[in-house]
């Protein structure tokens, strides 16, 4: 081996000495890498020394080879290990510092509750779907011709009048009930029918009893024999099911676009002598029909509408609305 192979080696050799030691003493992954790159990266020292051996000659290359070899070996080896203990060390002051001490005493996980209004929905949605009903939520956003004119609400009706309706255009609003998807359903489906719609719906108004945004369930039936007394027998059924008492019912004449005849429904509690309003219901109008496409000299129907909050108000025995929506944790705590 000539003397400039013999010098190259020794080269390499205190180069891979020096670089073992900085191994050695190297805290971090980062540090590994950076000795990595100086010692075997592509212009690293001993990658440089290894290029080298294009100038040798052919004798040499062979011994040259095997030693640069053997270094840069032994210096991956270093590497590898070193490595190794690192992360094995960075794992363990990371379980160190998540150390459970079970001595410790408990704490209770925070936990929410049902809304109320949630618990009447689900109440409302099970004691219809006893009685045969299919429960839709529809949309929030609803044109002109599903909110009121398929319903038999002229155009000159006050119920259309910017103060009560919240319009984006002249066509487009939001519902200011869920009768729209009553219409939808009978657009997309033949009698007979047996549906709730329920859900958020829209007005201008805002007191202890009313607010902007509130919640209504709109119920519809339609076969060749729906009639009023099968309805009055639904509501009186269905109001001593949801109070779980026996609530006495009364029906008072009234007047809704939408059906023909109409009626206000009253309630009245046991020991009570005083009746609520709480719902109004009727005979679907024959003009709601013919939007649909439904015979009407064939088919009859009932719809009856009330207002979610109302009934968890009554329920649980809450006096202001506005309450649902405060985001009152000591409120909704006794839920």
């Amino acid at each position: 081996m000539d003397n400039t192979v013999v010098k190259l080696i020794s080269n390499a050799k205190e180069i891979e000495s020096l670089a073992i030691f900085s191994i050695e003493k190297s805290t971090s992954l980062d540090d590994l890498e950076q000795i990595r790159v100086i010692n075997l990266g592509k212009s690293g020292s001993i990658t440089t020394i290894l290029k080298k051996i294009a100038t040798i000659s052919s004798e040499s290359k062979n011994a040259f080879g095997k030693e640069l070899n053997i270094i840069k070996n032994n210096i991956k080896a270093a590497l590898d290990t070193k490595k190794i203990m690192l992360e094995q060390q960075h794992e363990q002051n990371i379980l160190a510092k998540q150390t459970l001490d079970i001595t410790l005493p408990g704490v209770n996980p925070a936990h929410g509750t049902y809304h109320p209004v949630s618990m009447v929905i689900e109440d409302l949605k099970q004691i219809f779907a006893s009685y045969g009903f299919s429960s839709v939520t529809g949309s929030e956003i609803e044109d002109d011709f599903h909110n009121f004119t398929a319903l038999n609400i002229s155009p000159l009706h006050p119920a259309r009048d910017m103060h009560d309706t919240f319009y984006f255009s002249a066509d487009r609003l939001l519902r200011t009930h869920t009768s729209p998807a009553q219409i939808h359903t009978m657009q997309a489906e033949h009698p007979p029918l047996r549906m709730i719609s329920l859900g958020k719906v829209y007005r201008c108004d805002s007191d202890p009893t009313h607010s902007p945004m509130f919640h209504q369930l709109e119920g519809l039936v339609v076969s060749e024999n729906a009639n009023f007394l099968e309805m009055k027998a639904l509501l009186d059924d269905f109001f001593k099911s949801f109070f779980e008492k026996d609530v006495a019912i009364r029906f008072r004449p009234s007047y809704f676009p939408f059906t023909e005849p109409s009626a206000e429904v009253d309630i009245k509690m046991p020991g009570s002598d005083n009746w609520l309003e709480v719902m109004g219901c009727g005979m679907v109008h024959p003009n709601v029909f013919k939007h649909v496409g439904i015979d009407s000299a064939k088919y009859t129907g009932y719809a009856f509408g009330v207002g979610i909050d109302r009934l968890a108000m009554l329920k649980y025995g809450i006096d202001d609305l506005r309450s649902f929506f405060e985001n009152d944790i000591d409120f909704l705590k006794q839920f």
